[in-house]
């Protein structure tokens, strides 16, 4: 598993804002279902959220800027255009998370287990990567239908091992061993 100031490193040397780009391989896996779409937020400049901040209050964490904001739009853009339709979204409860979500798709349900670690020291909690872990797998056994999941880098990398730029996303299905593994990615829109 990649260390956390690793993440940080690479996540930082990535260009916060590339090209849409989604080959033929994700949108087959996403007509086909059996699968979720797992995105990191859209662009919200900075790392970390202020200390003293609160989730019920948006103004105290690290938020989406303009550009984010036009990010997630793109992002919902590009599935509408394909009448590409999530049977649910799902999101971390940060404001971040849930604006990319409602600004993509229209909707999005909080849901703690996609929630961000709290300190640079601590990782997904054993938790609620089990209860990630297996609604994947109830996600995998689906057929004709995918899910979105809208959460934070430090979750991805703890689910599938691989890192995110701002608003990209993983297809994720089960191995037949029910570990996570990546079919394609969405890289995020500019």
């Amino acid at each position: 598993m990649l260390k956390r100031r690793d993440l940080m490193a690479s996540a930082l040397a990535w260009p916060a804002l590339q090209a849409w780009a989604a080959g033929p391989d994700a949108e087959a896996a996403l007509r086909a279902g059996g699968v979720v779409a797992a995105f990191r937020h859209a662009l919200a400049p900075g790392t970390f959220d202020p200390p003293g901040f609160r989730l019920g209050d948006c103004g105290t964490q690290r938020n989406l800027n303009d550009e984010g904001r036009a990010q997630a739009r793109r992002m919902g853009e590009w599935f509408a255009s394909r009448s590409l339709q999530p049977a649910r979204v799902r999101s971390s409860p940060w404001c971040r998370c849930m604006d990319t979500a409602t600004l993509a798709f229209g909707r999005a349900q909080a849901w703690d287990a996609l929630a961000s670690p709290r300190g640079v020291s601590e990782t997904t909690g054993a938790a609620n990567l089990k209860t990630l872990r297996r609604a994947l797998v109830e996600a995998s056994a689906r057929r004709g239908v995918f899910e979105v999941w809208v959460t934070h880098m430090f979750v991805l990398s703890d689910l599938a091992s691989t890192n995110t730029a701002s608003g990209e996303g993983l297809i994720l299905q089960v191995d037949a061993s029910g570990a996570p593994r990546v079919l394609a990615r969405l890289t995020a829109p500019v």
